[in-house]
């Protein structure tokens, strides 16, 4: 009989998140076995290698988002909810260095298309009731986010959520004052 698993996967997958913002697309499978106090073994059984990590890892977010977002009470907390665990500016580069690489593997950008295709659709039932807001407020709201992480995270200056905040409302604004 098969002993239980008593390292879950979400406990791995939050530990290759430590990894990634702790050492970027340098990460190991070591660091991720570190983090999470387990054998490189145990990390190796479960998802094979790195690139199977990360496969997990987009598709685990692709759920999370969706239920970030229709948890959050109203489109600016929808976006800020998604982008809160990049507010530290020690690691969001980290995280954008791997992003890139990922974008490189059409297997991981394909995936991490179904994440920003989940977070759009999700995000565009909160954005009906923005008043002013065009057919296309999702899709230019979470391109407007991912800017703003990329710029933040090259000139950190305050905290990300601040400026994401300050964005987002300027732009709501100028729908509502437009509409």
């Amino acid at each position: 009989m098969a002993r239980p698993r008593t390292i879950t996967d979400e406990r791995l997958l939050s530990a290759l998140g430590t990894a990634i913002g702790e050492h970027g697309p340098s990460f190991t499978v070591a660091d991720v076995a570190a983090v999470a106090g387990v054998s490189v073994g145990t990390v190796s059984q479960r998802f094979g290698s790195k690139h199977g990590l990360l496969k997990a890892l987009s598709r685990t977010a692709v759920d999370q988002v969706r239920a970030q977002v229709r948890a959050a009470p109203d489109l600016r907390t929808a976006i800020l909810e998604v982008f809160r665990a990049l507010d530290d500016s020690s690691t969001a580069a980290n995280h954008l260095g791997q992003l890139a690489i990922d974008l490189s593997d059409p297997e991981l950008r394909d995936l991490h298309g179904e994440f920003f295709a989940a977070f759009e659709a999700e995000l565009a039932i909160h954005a009906r009731g923005v008043p002013g807001a065009p057919p296309t407020a999702a899709r230019i709201l979470v391109c407007l986010a991912n800017g703003t992480a990329i710029s933040w995270s090259v000139r950190p200056s305050g905290g990300l959520l601040d400026r994401l905040a300050a964005d987002i409302d300027a732009v709501l604004k100028g729908w509502q004052d437009n509409g």
